[in-house]
């Protein structure tokens, strides 16, 4: 599943629902959670229901994020969108694979078996599961984290320096986010850019994502999806230097590293050729 980005939409703005299926992006997130009031929820799920049922071709994958499993309306959720069979399920404050393993069930007993994205980060003592998630990656898309919750839940006055950088103890969770995900052998997917008139700023976040291993990220603007498609495709050059590493060790089976271009390739270079091609679906 190509997912470089996933963009917010309210789940009580079905007007908007529509008009986000031709914006480019790999996914649609319509929002049960934080973006609906809890007076509009029950108006949130209707609409959500309605429009996953009449969106029946999906060019563009179609994600739910509940309601956390601890805050009593999940259920409430999933009994109004299972029927429409969402392409994914978004988990707010995810807890480890426990989490994924209860929501899964839940989900399960409606007939619904779609992909989990675990929001992995949203609390204290998510941080500590966010190695945890390996056996039950089999019922996940990916993993991501969020930088607004978190320091709300400890009672910190915000998670980013004045330049817009993380504080230390969110690029701790950035991090553990990242390295979590590919532990468990899922995407990894960078966190939303709130700024989003800061097209500049969007576009070196999203590049600094695709450097340091993740392969997608979600956005809360339509403005935000064609950069972050631009910063999670490859170039074509270095779609053609990973075809010429992994020629060139299919070519020398036996070499442990070898001479490319003028410079000398060995194991991690193949297998990051390989995770390369892989996301263009040449692997």
């Amino acid at each position: 599943m190509k997912l470089r980005s996933l963009l917010f939409v309210p789940g009580d703005r079905p007007e908007r629902m529509e008009k986000a299926l031709g914006l480019g992006a790999d996914a649609l997130i319509l929002d049960l959670e934080d973006s609906v009031a809890l007076s509009a929820k029950p108006e949130a799920r209707k609409a959500v229901a309605e429009f996953l049922g009449k969106t029946e071709d999906r060019a563009v994958r179609l994600f739910v994020r509940l309601n956390p499993i601890g805050s009593g309306q999940v259920d409430a959720d999933l009994g109004a969108v299972a029927s429409g069979k969402p392409d994914g399920i978004v988990l707010p404050k995810a807890e480890g694979a426990t989490s994924i393993d209860a929501i899964a069930a839940r989900m399960a007993a409606r007939g619904l078996f779609a992909p989990i994205l675990p929001i992995a980060s949203e609390t204290p003592a998510a941080i500590f599961q966010l190695g945890n998630y390996k056996s039950a990656a089999h019922r996940m898309c990916g993993m991501t984290w969020g930088a607004e919750d978190l320091p709300a839940a400890i009672g910190a006055t915000t998670s980013r320096e004045e330049d817009g950088r993380y504080t230390p103890p969110y690029e701790v969770a950035r991090s553990l986010t990242l390295f979590g995900a590919h532990a468990a052998g899922v995407p990894a997917i960078e966190t939303v850019f709130p700024a989003f008139r800061d097209v500049d700023g969007l576009t070196r976040y999203a590049a600094r994502a695709a450097r340091d291993g993740f392969t997608g990220m979600m956005a809360i603007h339509p403005s935000q999806v064609e950069p972050i498609n631009a910063a999670f495709t490859p170039p074509a050059e270095a779609v053609a230097h990973a075809r010429a590493v992994v020629a060139a060790f299919a070519a020398n089976p036996d070499a442990g590293a070898l001479q490319l271009d003028g410079s000398m390739i060995d194991a991690p270079h193949l297998k990051q050729a390989q995770r390369l091609l892989e996301r263009v679906g040449e692997g």
